[in-house]
């Protein structure tokens, strides 16, 4: 400050003075404003590493062996890490394998794995509270899935594994009983996380609620039906492009608000910095008819919104007694009399795509059956007529659904009423609709499948005879031998394009018969609050946060 004053021309005494007390006043204000600044930034910077979002589904069990719906898989996804990824374009990434080779004959798997994974901390490892994963711990992690004892639900992704085997320290080998092209897909799920065997032997029962992975988030505390809360593994091995050490984020915070309005309207307050539903109480609050996110709501949050692996449809019981429903006849005309379009714009604002092609949803090769269903009254109607007039009673049908679901399906009624169809809907809890659809005990029902990995397979599994419920997903009870011929053959074909033509092949001859509704193609849709940067969708609806950044 003097070196300054020393520069500036002579004044008479009483200017100079006042210009060294008006610099002066000026440097504090400055200096003032620059400490604000700092404390304001490091108030922010604090603030913006913890991530919050609302899980009103709950969730029951933090072990990868149990990791059977959403919200298990998003909580397991952060604290987890499997052999394999997908990327969001649903190719097969590396995670702990580096890289892996497949044998000629497609029996063989053999994995490379990297050499700087460790476990979280954990007494359970003794004074060194962690140790480096090595090949036997996917031995033994991929064993327990199939153990009886442990009674995963992921344990049929290992049906076809015939032996496991660790070659070294640093390679895995696996070995299938029969070919299957999609088997690396199936490796993605968070079923197939690898877990320490000591903490296990340690907690037993309880890795359920102290588990110890190796993820970019390590576990804190859980206070079951109230919050979760993951902290940043700070020896995480992955890291971004510039060699910055993934996660951004200290920390993730999950509560278990059961009350979707209450979700809702802690999001608007900033309180929760994702949202990742629609339901019909505040979908026009959010959304246009179109789609769009409303002008008011447009500085404050974003919309993101993509394909995801999820067809939600009506499915007939083909074993049923019922004359109505054993008709094709009546399955088409209820394929053709209502308008899907309507359906969408009115019902989901349009989010999701017109179901008007087979089961397979949009955004997975094999989507396209060559039986397009299209909105076509005047001849459901003279199907109907003809059933009428063949069997000399109006069809009068019960469709069962649970109450998520029950505008879509009192549309349903109304549409279907229009070509002389009696419907009754029958609201059922979702536990008592699934366990009712599963016994064959309802002739028409609401259901949606969403993809377990990125294969066609996985819902033309519905439709193969040898998977009728209770003991498959096939819920129809639909039979056909050509298509069980085309769904072996399919797992001995190794080109991708030759599979995606046997898909759709398969695909168009189940349609011919109408053993489903296809009602539409769901979309993955969230809104973020403006701070978030780096969060990605994806087909398969996996929350990742381990490139989120959050600024406030």
């Amino acid at each position: 400050m003097l070196y300054f004053v020393s520069k500036i021309q002579p004044l008479p005494m009483h200017f100079n003075h006042q210009k060294k007390h008006f610099i002066f006043v000026i440097f504090t204000f400055v200096l003032i404003l620059f400490c604000l600044f700092q404390c304001t930034s490091t108030k922010k910077k604090k603030i913006g590493q913890v991530f919050r979002y609302n899980e009103f589904g709950n969730i029951n069990s933090l072990d990868p062996a149990f990791a059977r719906n959403l919200p298990n898989v998003w909580a397991t996804t952060q604290i987890f890490n499997g052999l394999v990824q997908l990327d969001d374009s649903l190719n097969i990434a590396p995670d702990i394998a580096k890289h892996w080779s497949v044998s000629a004959d497609g029996l063989s798997y053999k994995f490379n794995l990297r050499d700087d994974v460790y476990f979280h901390e954990s007494t359970a490892f003794g004074d060194d509270q962690t140790r480096k994963v090595v090949a036997t711990d996917f031995v033994y992690s991929l064993n327990r899935l199939k153990d009886p004892k442990v009674a995963s639900p992921g344990g049929w992704v290992l049906q076809n594994v015939d032996k496991i085997e660790a070659i070294n320290e640093h390679e895995l080998n696996i070995k299938l009983k029969k070919q299957f092209p999609g088997f690396l897909g199936l490796l993605t799920m968070r079923y197939c996380s690898v877990v320490p065997w000591e903490v296990i032997k340690k907690t037993n029962e309880n890795f359920r609620n102290q588990p110890i992975g190796t993820g970019p988030f390590y576990f804190k505390k859980w206070e079951e039906d109230v919050k979760l809360v993951l902290r940043k593994n700070p020896i995480y091995f992955e890291k971004d492009n510039m060699g910055i050490s993934l996660p951004y984020l200290e920390s993730v915070a999950i509560s278990f608000i059961p009350e979707i309005q209450s979700e809702f309207m802690l999001f608007l307050q900033g309180k929760l910095d994702m949202l990742n539903s629609l339901d019909s109480s505040y979908k026009d609050e959010l959304l246009t008819s179109y789609g769009e996110l409303r002008e008011n709501y447009k500085t404050k949050i974003n919309l993101q919104k993509g394909p995801y692996l999820n067809t939600e449809y009506i499915g007939f019981y083909l074993d049923t007694k019922s004359e109505a429903i054993r008709s094709k006849l009546i399955r088409e005309a209820i394929n053709l009399g209502f308008d899907r379009k309507k359906m969408i714009t009115y019902l989901r604002n349009n989010i999701g795509f017109i179901g008007n092609r087979g089961l397979i949803p949009e955004g997975l090769p094999g989507h396209g059956a060559n039986t397009s269903i299209k909105y076509d009254p005047i001849k459901a109607t003279n199907l109907i007529n003809e059933f009428i007039k063949k069997h000399g009673f109006i069809p009068q049908i019960t469709l069962a659904t649970d109450a998520n679901y029950l505008d879509i399906c009192e549309y349903l009624q109304r549409a279907l009423e229009k070509i002389g169809i009696k419907i009754k809907v029958d609201v059922m809890t979702p536990a008592v609709l699934k366990q009712a659809r599963s016994a064959g005990k309802l002739e028409m029902f609401r259901a949606s499948w969403i993809a377990d990995y990125p294969d066609a397979e996985n819902y033309l599994s519905l439709f193969y005879s040898k998977n009728f419920s209770p003991n498959g997903p096939n819920y129809t009870h639909y039979q056909n031998e050509e298509f069980d011929k085309l769904y072996k053959k399919s797992f001995e074909i190794s080109d991708p394009q030759l599979i995606e033509k046997n898909y759709k092949k398969m695909d168009s001859i189940a349609m011919k018969e109408y053993p489903i509704v296809p009602l539409y193609y769901d979309q993955v849709i969230r809104f973020v609050q403006k701070g978030i940067s780096g969060l990605t969708i994806n087909p398969v609806n996996v929350l990742k946060l381990k490139k989120v950044k959050k600024e406030l």
